[in-house]
């Protein structure tokens, strides 16, 4: 699991389309409307994405997200395995904050969370797909949060549906080699 702030931004002018021999052109000022976040969601192996854009990333943004994983995404797992980064707002803590304490403990219970390195993002399989995200949905100018989440879902979608898994290749000699500082001398 890995957020992303986003710019909702618009055209101040319009864009030139494309013709044949022209590339499209647009101008360099923008309109800000505002910022979002999105959350990332991947389950690597089994080739599933979920990406939604929120107005922000509070606690409760956080623990809602969490609760749709245990209850829509996966509601029979009796276990949750979910990596993240170490995020203020990534704790049992904010279950509590946006639940009663009956529901927040029945969510809690079903998490097995494992926090990445402070300074190893790049250990983060949802932080390395959001680039991809970035490169094939985010690489033009969207201008409000309901167009934004349409052509999140669509490429979701394309996504799912190739069941395209993520191919790891870091291992453990690896980790052993890069991170040798974070490993005891025997």
């Amino acid at each position: 699991m890995d957020e992303k702030p986003y710019q909702l931004l618009a055209h101040a002018r319009d864009p030139i389309p494309a013709t044949p021999g022209r590339n499209p052109e647009q101008d360099s000022e923008y309109v800000r409307h505002g910022t979002c976040s999105i959350f990332r969601w991947v389950e690597p192996l089994g080739g599933w994405w979920r990406v939604d854009a929120q107005p922000c990333r509070t606690r409760v943004d956080w623990a809602g997200q969490v609760e749709r994983l245990l209850t829509v995404d996966y509601p029979e797992a009796e276990k949750v395995v979910l990596v993240m980064d170490n995020l203020n707002t990534h704790t049992i803590a904010s279950l509590y904050e946006a639940f009663d304490p009956a529901t927040a403990f029945a969510l809690a219970r079903r998490l097995e969370i494992h926090h990445t390195p402070k300074h190893g993002s790049w250990l983060n399989i949802a932080e390395i797909e959001l680039s991809t995200l970035a490169r094939q949905c985010l690489d033009r100018r969207i201008d409000d949060l309901d167009t934004l989440n349409t052509e999140l879902a669509a490429w979701q979608h394309a996504t799912n549906t190739d069941q395209r898994q993520v191919d790891w290749h870091f291992t453990t000699a690896d980790a052993r080699t890069r991170l040798r500082h974070l490993y005891p001398k025997n």
